[in-house]
């Protein structure tokens, strides 16, 4: 008999982990797929989000990029979670030691109880386990429970300079700095570490398998001075919200202003490409199905800017009511004809937390 899925991934992190990293030579342009499959948190719809195992297996799978969204130590350490807060995706609340940090703080202008990786020094980030952030949705991925450390950047980034080795394809990565203003208030700005770590690795220029992601504006606009690394501006599904760092400017723009065709130009003076919900391309009706595609997608590239939209899921309640199978929120449909769809509207490419299903829909690629 041989090892089921789950099996083979956890042997691949750990055996891939730990070979030694090696730089690979970038002597050309990366000529990229189509569309862009980026391995959303990893591959967050099998095995929990943020661990060397969902990383692993993105890449086994065949994504192009894995993404690792940044959040600070209270040490100045950047380790991948999805939030600040440890409540969701750690075993933070099993641990006594740590039951006095519990505590309520504003984060984006959002009050949030909880423990929060600035109170924590990376030794003791590497105490907690991941757990599942959706275990409702995703219990499969909950057995998994306790499996997985929570990853640093930088073995992030060895995991995927080992792993490109033995697959004998670039594999780029794909980082989010989260909360940007927030950390830099408490001290800990994010911006200039993650483009040292980056360059400390060999990743140079637009050629690098690199993008750096933010909701924010201001921190993109500085990195446009620190790095010739592309970069890429996120867009809330709300369209009337601001950007963090724009709330309480006099003069400051919201996502509905950004997604205008004089909002993407402006947009395409620091960013080469934007990563918009889905709903800014197609939105959906009355009935959760999908309605007729919007012009952004020709208005972004008019601006001269690629097009990345967030987030393909397969599980019913992701999912728009023609592709959904059954009424079971754990349920997966059709999520092969939904990305159809999107690609019809000529998207560059996408995130999923099940890169196989988009790998297997386009056609092959080589990197």
């Amino acid at each position: 008999m041989g090892l089921h899925l789950t099996g083979w991934m956890l042997l691949a992190g750990l055996a891939l982990t730990a070979a030694a990293p090696a730089k690979y030579p970038w002597k050309r342009e990366v000529t990229e797929c189509n569309p862009l499959v980026i391995g959303h948190r990893g591959a967050s719809g099998y095995v929990p989000e943020h661990t060397l195992g969902s990383y692993a297996l993105a890449i086994t799978m065949g994504a192009d990029y894995i993404e690792p969204d940044l959040v600070m130590t209270k040490d100045g350490q950047l380790i991948a979670r999805h939030d600040n807060e440890l409540g969701l995706t750690t075993d933070v609340s099993e641990h006594p030691e740590f039951a006095s940090r519990r505590k309520n703080q504003t984060v984006d202008g959002n009050e949030i109880t909880g423990w929060f990786t600035e109170d924590f020094t990376l030794e003791e980030i590497k105490t907690l386990r991941a757990i599942e952030r959706i275990p409702d949705i995703r219990p499969g991925n909950a057995r998994l429970n306790g499996a997985f450390a929570i990853p640093t950047f930088q073995e992030i980034i060895d995991l995927a300079k080992s792993m490109q080795l033995s697959m004998q394809r670039v594999i780029g990565i794909y980082p989010e700095i989260k909360h940007s203003t927030h950390f830099k208030n408490l001290g800990l700005p994010m911006e200039q570490l993650v483009v040292n770590t980056l360059h400390n690795n060999g990743y140079r220029g637009r050629q690098a398998p690199i993008y750096i992601q933010s909701f924010e504006m201001s921190n993109l606009k500085e990195l446009k001075k620190m790095t010739k690394l592309r970069l890429l501006q996120l867009y809330e599904s709300d369209k009337s919200l601001k950007p963090f760092d724009q709330v309480g400017l006099p003069n400051g723009l919201t996502y509905g202003d950004m997604s205008t065709p004089e909002g993407l130009k402006k947009v395409a003076n620091y960013a080469y490409a934007v990563g918009p919900d889905k709903s800014y391309i197609i939105p959906r009706d009355s009935d959760n199905r999908l309605g007729q595609p919007t012009s952004f997608v020709q208005d972004a590239h008019a601006a001269g800017l690629k097009v990345h939209p967030y987030t393909f899921r397969a599980e019913n309640t992701f999912l728009p009511s023609e592709f959904r199978n059954g009424d079971s929120s754990t349920a997966t449909g059709d999520l092969r004809s939904e990305i159809r769809v999107y690609l019809e509207a000529g998207i560059d490419g996408l995130f999923s937390d099940q890169p196989d299903i988009p790998v297997r829909l386009r056609d092959p690629c080589k990197l």
